[in-house]
């Protein structure tokens, strides 16, 4: 079953709930699916215009190489070449730094990916986890 929009609603309502539960900075959150496309997205109050692009870039990311960013982040380190050139072939959409989870289902299958930019990558990722979690699916981190 694919990720439905009140379920990418929920990651986002669910991810910022916890961000302003914690005081974390002012966030934006993407929310992709199996593809790579747009099912959801908040930008919340005071939060960088550039945000939107960074989340994107952590989730399209996620999604395309089917591993979390956190994953993405630490390959990229040992491997610096490959992930300037997987940056350029995706015209700017592939960030590789920490802040995105894979959404998956009860049976593992992927159903797309949560990133966030405002906070450092640890609290991006803590609230895109939560956010999953909170629609009733598994967050991969």
């Amino acid at each position: 079953m694919p990720l439905t929009l009140k379920q990418a609603n929920i990651i986002c309502d669910k991810a910022l709930e916890h961000a302003r539960a914690k005081n974390y900075a002012k966030l934006t959150i993407v929310v992709l699916d199996e593809a790579g496309d747009l099912k959801a997205a908040q930008r919340e109050d005071g939060a960088s215009m550039f945000r939107y692009d960074v989340a994107l870039g952590k989730a399209w990311g996620a999604v395309a190489m089917s591993c979390s960013s956190r994953k993405l982040a630490e390959r990229a380190k040992s491997n610096q070449n490959f992930f300037l050139t997987l940056a350029a072939t995706a015209q700017g959409r592939f960030l590789p730094q920490q802040g995105a989870v894979l959404i998956r289902d009860a049976s593992g299958t992927i159903l797309g990916a949560a990133g966030i930019s405002g906070a450092s990558g640890d609290e991006d990722e803590e609230c895109a986890a939560k956010g999953v979690e909170a629609a009733g699916l598994k967050a991969d981190i």
